[in-house]
């Protein structure tokens, strides 16, 4: 009896691994293919959808794995490295938590939208402030950074609010019926 349940359990990390793997390297090629096209992206509404189907644990799993293995990818930044460690495993939580209390995403998307733009906002705006601190700015370099990046800020504001509005239900069906075969 003991030996069935802990193949089971063994087989389901196993699958669990998988997923999340095959997660991670969807998003990662996701962002390689749109990099070309400034502000577009759709890294946020896969962790989303992702993250409020499979819950917290593996959305936070996945982020930062992420992370890590973006860097292999792209050129190394210490700087992006951390931002993603703590901007996408917290997007992950908080979509998790949502995707556990909310039945119906149809018909919450009109609160869950703001809430995901409300998330690229806060990710941009740490960067503003992060990464004068991280490379030691000040004063007017500082305030220089965090201007200049605003006006990238609207374009990834937009595209988070319109990925969210045409694909945060398929990509949640998807990844519902997907979880299905745990």
């Amino acid at each position: 009896m003991k030996r069935e349940k802990v193949k089971k359990i063994s087989i389901r990390t196993a699958k669990e691994c998988a997923y999340i793997a095959v997660f991670v390297a969807l998003v990662i090629a996701a962002q390689l293919v749109l990099a070309a096209l400034p502000g577009i992206e759709v890294v946020t509404v896969l962790f989303i959808s992702y993250s409020f189907v499979f819950g917290a644990c593996r959305g936070g799993i996945a982020a930062v794995a992420f992370a890590f293995l973006r860097q292999l990818v792209f050129p190394f930044s210490e700087t992006v490295l951390i931002l993603y460690l703590v901007y996408f495993p917290l997007l992950g939580g908080l979509f998790g938590v949502l995707g556990h209390w909310v039945k119906k995403p149809l018909f919450s998307l009109w609160w869950l939208l703001p809430i995901a733009v409300a998330c690229t906002a806060a990710f941009n705006l740490f960067d503003g402030w992060f990464t004068p601190l991280w490379y030691g700015m000040q004063g007017e370099a500082a305030r220089a950074y965090f201007i200049s990046s605003l006006p990238f800020m609207l374009p990834q504001l937009a595209c988070t609010a319109v990925s969210m509005l045409f694909l945060f239900v398929p990509l949640q069906r998807a990844f519902r019926l997907i979880k299905k075969g745990l």
